[in-house]
């Protein structure tokens, strides 16, 4: 069985999939972290694997960019292949001067500009947030490896270069500690279909201070916030 996006079978994925946005990211870390590992997709080079971390099954998949990219794959592994939870891995340019580079962002909740919610023809704004098991877990996580976290919102925003420029100082303003582009989407189509979501987010710019990292940074050394979500995988 395959999907339009999807080429792998009935049984190759597991339970529990880490996404992040980049299909090189996902390659990297099976090739790094996973034993035993099998690609089971690359339809639209979107790369999936599926290995052993610590004995314990674990797939990995890139979701692209977007809350339309991210909404199809998360939809299609939670539907056709019975997973139960995802795990974005991502990156986010910081709202706040004491979110730095390199920190971690472990969502709490997703706002957003876009209007994905508007199929499930809902009476008013949805909260779109993330699952409490998951979120304490990967605070546990943080804590032992002593990472530098933040816990909390971010917005999740269909428009990556903004005419208006001061969008990101609006969401800053209401306490949001980033911005990325899927976890809105991806929280959303978890809670409808009755999976569990989380996102992990390291900073790889601010918007603040204007500080950023390269794409090579953004793919091969992100690697605390990779481990975390192994570990609660």
């Amino acid at each position: 069985m395959s999907t339009p996006h999807n080429q792998a079978q009935k049984g190759e994925i597991a339970k529990t999939v880490l996404m992040p946005g980049d299909p090189l990211r996902a390659k990297f870390l099976a090739e790094h972290y996973l034993e035993d590992v099998h690609q089971f997709n690359a339809v639209r080079n979107m790369f999936g694997y599926t290995g052993f971390y610590h004995g314990k099954k674990v797939s990995i998949m890139g979701s692209g960019m977007g809350q339309p990219s991210i909404g199809i794959y998360s939809h299609e592994l939670f539907t056709q292949y019975d997973v139960e939870a995802i795990i974005r891995i991502g990156s986010c340019g910081s709202l706040q001067k004491d979110v730095h580079l390199r920190d971690i962002i472990i969502v709490q909740g997703s706002c957003t500009d876009s209007n994905f919610a508007h199929q499930f023809e809902l009476p008013g704004t949805y909260s779109a947030i993330s699952s409490y098991d998951l979120l304490e877990k990967a605070v546990e996580q943080a804590k032992l490896k002593g990472a530098s976290y933040h816990v909390g919102n971010v917005i999740a925003s269909d428009i990556f270069y903004h005419a208006d420029q001061d969008s990101g100082k609006k969401w800053a303003s209401m306490g949001c500690l980033g911005v990325e582009m899927e976890s809105y989407a991806l929280f959303a189509t978890a809670a409808y279909l009755g999976k569990k979501a989380l996102t992990l987010l390291t900073v790889s710019d601010s918007l603040v201070t204007q500080e950023e990292t390269t794409a090579q940074e953004r793919e091969q050394t992100f690697t605390t916030m990779m481990e975390i979500a192994l570990e609660i995988a």
